[in-house]
């Protein structure tokens, strides 16, 4: 069999049983032919794979001079192909396993309780666009939604009497998201001044003038005229509502384990950066604090 074959037949697993994007199968598929294009002969043939492939695939990439992010992703796309032929019972022969360089801790930007207060405030609440505008930052902040999943937001998913969002995140997973009761009240305002008009004719919450569901650029650039209007004075981003959403109730007293459920996250080893977040912002105000004593 040929290695594209088995490509295309991961791929197809990939569709029917994990339920991924287009987008995200192609982001394998390049990471797999860029594997396979990287030795001298390529791998046309499953049988001209070797079980030192995988580390030298990977000491080749750290040479190119790669981000580790980039390197882990191909890391990770790499593995789990393998296992793949491996459970298909297509490649039986065990691999040298590779140790991909470390990755950067990234800390995300968060807000600080007064800063959200004031980017909340910001949208006009006599007009369409800023009752719109309105509900959707309470929304991104009082439930933790990817952008994603707020622009997909469709009112039948919705429970108001248990005071949930039925959210298909990443992966086509379903989860329940609780929400606050002032984005629902804010989300609610919005929809009953529209439900006369053309917008409220969609099945989406969040809508253009047109009545079509709104872009990610669109809602960015939005959310960046409001930090700016809010006098906050870092780039912000629809995420940094998200990465606020878990600090903030982390800082509170929330466990782990929730704060992943409601994030969606697979793993908890995500959901652990907002506990550093949170400690260093602890750590912050009280070095504020014993300045100004």
């Amino acid at each position: 069999m040929t290695f594209l074959e088995c490509v295309n037949r991961y791929e197809n697993m990939l569709l029917v049983e994990k339920g991924l994007s287009p987008a995200s199968r192609a982001n394998y598929h390049l990471d797999l032919i860029i594997f396979s294009q990287s030795f001298s002969p390529p791998k046309r043939l499953l049988t001209d794979l070797s079980p030192y492939d995988l580390a030298d695939f990977i000491k080749g990439q750290s040479r190119l001079g790669l981000s580790a992010k980039t390197i882990h992703r191909r890391l990770s796309t790499v593995r789990n192909f393998l296992l793949f032929l491996q459970r298909e019972g297509l490649y039986i022969q065990e691999w040298f396993d590779a140790k991909p360089p470390k990755l950067p801790v990234h800390i995300p930007t968060t807000l600080s309780i007064e800063e959200i207060e004031a980017l909340l405030n910001v949208p006009r609440l006599d007009t369409p666009d800023g009752l719109r505008d309105k509900a959707m930052l309470e929304v991104m902040y009082g439930s933790g939604l990817r952008v994603s999943e707020l622009l997909s937001l469709k009112k039948n998913d919705i429970d108001r009497q248990k005071g949930v969002f039925r959210i298909t995140g990443k992966g086509a997973k379903t989860r329940l998201v609780p929400v606050s009761d002032y984005a629902l009240k804010a989300l609610d305002d919005y929809l009953d001044y529209i439900k006369e008009s053309t917008r409220f004719r969609s099945p989406y919450c969040f809508l253009s003038k047109r009545g079509s569901p709104l872009s990610r650029q669109f809602f960015f650039q939005r959310i960046k005229e409001y930090g700016q209007l809010a006098g906050i004075q870092v780039p912000i981003s629809p995420h940094t509502l998200r990465h606020s959403f878990a600090t903030h109730l982390i800082e509170a007293g929330a466990s782990l384990r929730s704060v992943q459920m409601m994030l969606g996250h697979e793993s908890v080893v995500t959901t652990q950066l907002y506990t550093h977040l949170s400690s260093q912002r602890i750590l912050s105000a009280f070095d504020l604090y014993t300045k100004k004593k």
